[in-house]
């Protein structure tokens, strides 16, 4: 009887953490977004807005554009390379500011974290940027 105890509240205790076990990327997801959107109030928020829709010929607006949530590639190594004012046409509209490089001011994570949140808030929804990502664009880039 003790043993069939003891098998029993082991098989709940089983259950019980396959039923609570986050699914994969919830919590890395979550701590991602939070540091991201730190970066993104510290760095990118007075050209990018806080509602991440830009400045009209200015500054890009950063909300369902193919820019954000197309080729993660790309945008890593906008934010690492920077973009001369002109390179940016969304919806037949140019921006015309220059976006300095980051390469020399945030880390890989920074960039992973800050790339993630812009993907998953203002209404955009698409995969996480991983440091490992960030860390091969950089690589290439030099």
């Amino acid at each position: 009887m003790k043993n069939a105890i003891i098998v029993s509240l082991i098989a709940l205790g089983f259950a019980g953490f396959s039923f609570t076990k986050e699914q994969p990327g919830g919590t890395a997801l979550k701590a991602s977004m939070a540091r991201g959107k730190k970066v993104y109030e510290e760095v990118c928020m007075a050209c990018h807005q806080p509602d991440a829709l830009g400045v009209p010929r200015m500054n890009p607006p950063l909300v369902k554009t193919k820019w954000i949530l197309g080729d993660k590639k790309q945008l890593i190594t906008i934010v690492l390379k920077g973009l001369k004012g002109g390179e940016i046409e969304i919806d037949g509209d140019r921006y015309d500011n220059p976006m300095p490089p980051q390469e020399d001011n945030l880390t890989d994570t920074q960039i992973a974290d800050v790339l993630t949140y812009v993907r998953n808030s203002f209404g955009n929804k698409a995969s996480m940027v991983t440091t490992a990502e960030v860390k091969a664009r950089r690589k290439v880039g030099k």
